[in-house]
């Protein structure tokens, strides 16, 4: 008889390994929830001013670290859809500042495209999922993800790629979550929230595999569309939907994610309203 067979028809032994099981999963629930909400806060862009930190951000990050963009002189980041957008912001709760950014462009009418519509629709044009495939009022796009370089100077976050979300996979461990880059997953799960709870269940994004392949390591399975094309470095078309989002999310970021939409469930009511105004 095998070890594993006679562990297993063992009852006693199951118990002890289920309950060892069990609690592991319980303490990496509560350390990640814990963690992120003592240090963290998602917030949704509500006001001209969280508006103005955001655009802040965007050109700290794409104009003057990465390069993406020319400088501009009013020192904001901004184009043509960030009118038809809802921003998602994580604040530092010790010192009260903006640490990153997120946009979900979401629109509401037929004229409104997605960035990766102008700009990317020859990277997933074999795909059998495109944004067209949808209602307009069912689709949004994750874009210009953004983390202070201020909040990036630990050891962990140092390598080329942190400034837009990446995790280095070589200094990921859920058992050691200093180590973790909390800010650019809860932009990532903000994002997610408002895009779902606003009713944008189709989401598409143009990112590198790396960050693809960081995003996986957490449970958030993007399904790429395909072959990675130049966009400000070599990017590659995905798409995810609410149910895939959820089915994998690991225990703790699961529990992160619940804690997430809590908190942003009632700041987003204005714009559902308005939405739901626009689609009517």
């Amino acid at each position: 008889m095998s070890i594993l067979k006679s562990l297993s028809q063992n009852k006693y032994v199951g118990k002890l390994i289920g309950g060892f099981v069990s609690n592991r999963v319980n303490k990496e629930v509560e350390t990640i929830t814990t963690h992120f909400d003592r240090f963290l806060e998602p917030i949704i862009a509500r006001n001209q001013d969280d508006v103005e930190s955001v655009y802040k951000i965007r050109h700290s990050v794409y104009c003057e670290e990465l390069k993406f963009e020319a400088p501009k002189p009013s020192g904001m980041e901004t184009d043509e859809y960030d009118e038809y957008s809802i921003f998602g912001l994580i604040k530092h709760r010790p010192t009260d500042r903006y640490t990153g950014c997120v946009r979900i462009v979401a629109p509401t009418s037929d004229d409104q495209l997605l960035p990766i519509e102008k700009y990317c629709s020859h990277s997933y044009a074999n795909s059998d999922i495109k944004p067209s495939d949808f209602k307009r009022t069912e689709i949004s796009e994750i874009s210009r993800l953004a983390v202070l370089s201020y909040f990036r100077r630990r050891k962990a976050d140092q390598f080329e790629g942190a400034a837009t979300g990446a995790i280095d996979q070589e200094t990921f461990s859920t058992e050691e979550l200093r180590c973790f880059p909390f800010i650019s997953v809860g932009l990532y799960l903000t994002a997610a929230a408002i895009a779902i709870d606003n009713g944008c269940d189709h989401c598409f994004v143009m990112m590198e595999p790396r960050l693809a392949r960081s995003m996986a390591l957490i449970g958030i399975k993007f399904k790429q569309l395909g072959e990675p094309v130049e966009y400000h470095g070599l990017r590659a078309p995905y798409y995810i939907d609410g149910k895939i989002f959820l089915q994998n999310l690991s225990p703790g970021f699961k529990a992160l994610n619940q804690a997430i939409e809590k908190s942003i469930r009632p700041q987003l009511a204005p714009f559902k309203a308005k939405r739901n105004v626009n689609k009517s």
